[in-house]
């Protein structure tokens, strides 16, 4: 599974300190069957987000996460960037993400990620945080090769999930 991983942070974007929940969203992704075949840090900029994430679709890489931009900072732009570039949502994501931030910190509900579809691609929503991904990666990992296979397949009558 084609995986691109984007960190959004406008600090390391310009080269300064060392990209830890990229890093770690890497690790997560690698040990749930996933292959890296991008990893890019933009800045804090909602177009400049929205077009690697289009860019990405169009290379029709099937899976895209992002860490970082999230809360509710003036700059955290990552889920209207995100929004602007998909065409369906799928909310399940996001939403399985956020409950189980929850179980862990009530801070879990100031995350503002969004998951959807863009072509053949899904798009989720990290928070910047590597401890988060640590613990939220695992909700997700079950269903990405599923993802994928619907992904791909070809729509038409009958077409079953």
């Amino acid at each position: 599974m084609q995986t691109a991983i984007l960190t959004i942070s406008s600090t390391l974007a310009r080269g300064e300190g060392e990209d830890l929940s990229g890093a770690e969203l890497e690790r997560q992704a690698t040990a749930a069957g996933c292959e890296i075949v991008a990893r890019d840090r933009v800045t804090d900029d909602r177009s400049a987000i929205a077009s690697l994430l289009r860019g990405y679709a169009s290379e029709r890489l099937p899976l895209v996460f992002t860490t970082g931009g999230t809360g509710m900072t003036p700059d955290d732009h990552t889920p209207e960037a995100t929004r602007d570039a998909i065409e369906r949502e799928a909310p399940g994501f996001a939403e399985a993400l956020r409950a189980e931030s929850l179980r862990h910190t009530p801070m879990g509900m100031v995350s503002r990620g969004v998951s959807g579809i863009a072509g053949r691609t899904l798009i989720v929503n990290f928070p910047g945080s590597p401890k988060a991904i640590a613990q939220l990666f695992g909700v997700i990992a079950p269903t990405l090769s599923h993802v994928v296979a619907q992904l791909n397949r070809e729509g038409g009558r009958g077409a079953r999930h």
